[in-house]
């Protein structure tokens, strides 16, 4: 039976990032060792590096004066990491998940937060409208995509103030303005590679303004002045993400990705709201995630949850019991998910209401 990964992260992966490092763990580039055992310093993998860092700028237009970055520590780190390197005194934070509270968290242990607003008081199912960024922040943080609720910012935010986003769980799935940000960072696991990379892009002159003393290994700089071989990068998940890329590029790269994500949320969006054994977390439409569909059963058919799940699953559809914190279903829909795979959801759902 085919399997349909609807994991939120680790996630699915294009079949051709998998066939070339499962190639690659057994002969590297034709030097007769895995990718896992070769020297990160070899000309084989500096150029893994290369490739990759200049497929990202590629493919978001990241215009001249900012650093590509591949590190460790998922974006749990650059939590604590972007603020080190940008924070004075004051930054500005948008809570709209459990993403974005760890961020402010952390951030708080550099200097003052400001949480301009928030949607905790609806389990964060929307994305809250009029607030005012402080104009003597010295930044404002945004999660772009919001994996567990199933929420996003699908454009670009204005800010009167440079911009820091996580877009862990969103990043190539649609245009961004780069000028727009000072950093922007994404754990891999979700729309890039398996987990154990970190994309970081950093704008070169946003750095080196903050008077306090930053550890070596959580300096922006440290990494851009070694092209992120400081220290042993992770080999085998950036390598992962090189054939990601290069996979990205062959199907049009992000704005085709964009038009096909649309078609694909499109989809499953409107089966939700048409079919009567279920309804979408997420009822403000423009607020409503891409990459996380979240959904429950309606209140009549509420008992039926676990029958659906079982169903589904006899169905091949995997990883859509949805989190902890919201409950019912969650369908991740990544890059790499295709619209097949999308429609079986959807045929899944409106058999079992046929038996309802």
């Amino acid at each position: 039976m085919k399997k349909h990964n609807f994991y939120a992260g680790p996630s699915i992966l294009p079949e051709f990032t998998k066939q070339k490092v499962a190639e690659a763990a057994i002969d590297f580039a034709g030097t007769g060792l895995s990718v896992m055992e070769v020297s990160h310093r070899s000309k084989e993998f500096v150029a893994v590096m290369d490739k990759a860092i200049e497929l990202v700028k590629e493919l978001l237009h990241v215009p001249e004066g900012y650093s590509v970055l591949f590190l460790q520590g998922g974006a749990s780190t650059q939590f604590l990491m972007a603020p080190y390197n940008l924070l004075k005194k004051k930054a500005a934070y948008l809570n709209t998940g459990s993403w974005s509270s760890k961020a402010i968290k952390e951030a708080k242990l550099i200097g003052e937060i400001v949480e301009v607003a928030s949607s905790k008081d609806a389990n964060f199912n929307y994305i809250p409208k009029g607030f005012v960024i402080p104009e003597d922040a010295d930044y404002f943080h945004i999660t772009s995509n919001n994996t567990i609720f199933g929420t996003a910012l699908l454009t670009d935010p204005v800010s009167p103030v440079p911009l820091v986003a996580d877009m862990s769980s969103d990043i190539f799935s649609r245009l961004i303005d780069v000028s727009k940000y000072d950093v922007i960072y994404a754990g891999a696991q979700k729309n890039l590679g398996p987990s154990g990379a970190t994309l970081v892009i950093v704008k070169d002159d946003a750095l080196g303004k903050v008077d306090r003393p930053i550890p070596t290994m959580l300096n922006y700089q440290t990494h851009i002045d070694k092209v992120s071989m400081f220290n042993t990068p992770s080999v085998l998940p950036v390598f992962a993400c090189l054939q990601t890329l290069i996979w990205l590029k062959e199907k049009g790269g992000v704005e085709a990705m964009e038009k096909i994500n649309i078609e694909k949320a499109t989809l499953l969006y409107d089966e939700l709201d048409r079919n009567i054994l279920f309804e979408p977390n997420i009822k403000v439409v423009e607020d409503r995630s891409r990459m996380n569909v979240t959904f429950v059963m309606t209140p009549e058919y509420a008992e039926q949850e676990k029958a659906f799940l079982d169903f589904a699953t006899s169905k091949g559809m995997v990883g859509i019991k949805g989190h902890r914190s919201v409950g019912g279903f969650r369908a991740s829909i990544y890059n790499a998910m295709p619209v097949d795979s999308v429609k079986a959801m959807i045929g899944a759902m409106q058999e079992f209401e046929q038996t309802i």
